[in-house]
Formats: structure tokens, sequence, C-alpha cells
């Protein structure tokens, strides 16, 4: 049983896979941007996230939780902690990485992928006053009710059609009227 052993193993021992992580974090705060398996990428992505939330804090505990998550590696800390607090990740609330597939390796078939991180800002999204104002509606109308006025919008459009094909054959008859006006104009002369 594989009790408390939480993750992927990767195709490794724990100990391997634990330091193929640690490498792979390094080296995307480093670089911005790595290409690797997809498998390797999902599986660094929270350990990134962790590693930024930190500096967003950004008080000494969460400095040495990083530091002790990238190996001793107190100069790449540093650097992380830095950008964050010139406001890198300000307006991001999490998924500071974005994995993007790029197809398969040619030797193993195995789906390769490029992880980089967010550092472009969120886009808000515009939210518009209408839609809770339909939602509370249909909260507050009982069900029957919907059922009727669903009813009532099935009828109106076949009604709407019909008065749609009236006119048309008003029309036709109004420009059929002067031809035959036209035509017994003739015949009097």
């Amino acid at each position: 049983m594989r009790h408390n052993k939480k993750g992927r193993k990767l195709g490794t021992d724990w100990s391997h896979t634990k330091a193929m992580k640690r490498s792979l974090v390094k080296a995307l705060f480093l670089n911005d941007r790595i290409k690797t398996v997809e498998s390797r990428a999902k599986e660094i992505r929270p350990d990134v996230d962790k590693i930024i939330t930190w500096a967003k804090k950004g008080d000494l505990h969460s400095r040495r939780l990083a530091i002790a998550a990238l190996g001793n590696d107190k100069e790449l800390v540093r650097e992380i902690f830095e950008k964050v607090e010139q406001g890198l990740f300000a307006d991001r609330q999490g998924g500071y990485t974005r994995i993007m597939k790029l197809g398969f390796r040619k030797g193993d078939n195995a789906p390769m992928v490029i992880m980089e991180l967010c550092t472009e800002p969120v886009a808000k999204k515009a939210k518009t006053e209408e839609k809770p104002a339909a939602k509370a509606a249909k909260k507050v109308a009982p069900k029957k009710v919907e059922a009727a006025e669903e009813a009532k919008a099935e009828e109106a459009p076949a009604e709407e059609v019909a008065e749609e094909a009236a006119p048309v054959e008003e029309a036709a008859a109004e420009e059929a009227a002067p031809a035959e006006e036209a035509a017994t104009e003739e015949k009097a002369e």
C-alpha cells in the first residue's frame, strides 16, 4: 500500500523524484520558461505556487521555507522575493504558471510541454448588472409559472410568423393592383 506517498512517481524512486522536482522548480525560476514532460510539469506546479505565495507574504519564516524548498539557494530566493515585492504577481490570486502543449517527443512519444511563469497582469472581467437581476427574477418565480411562460413563448413565435406572412401577402396584392389598373387603362384606350 502507498499510504502517505502523495504524488506521481515519475519513473524513479522517492529521493530522485524529489531532487528532480527541486531542480525543475529552480530552472523555472531562473529562466521563467522550461521545456519538460507534461507529467513533470503538472507535478511541480503546486511547488511553484507555494513558493510564490510565500514570497507574497514576504516575512522571514516564508523566506526560510522557500530556501528549504529550493535547496539552500539563497540568491535565487532573494531574486524571487524582490520580483514579488516589486509587484510581479500582485494582482494574481493563484495560477502563476501556464502549461502549453507542444506535441510528442520523437524517441519515446512522451507528451512535451512548455511551462512558464505568467507575468502579464490579470484582465478583470466586466460584470453586467442585467444578469444578476435576471437571475434574481428566475429564483423568485416558481417553476409552474416558468413552464407557463415557456408555453406562451412557444405560441408567440407561431403568431408572429402568421403576422409576418400577412403583410407579405398584402404587399404582393398592392403590387398586383397597380398592374391591374394599368392593364385596364390600356384596354380603355
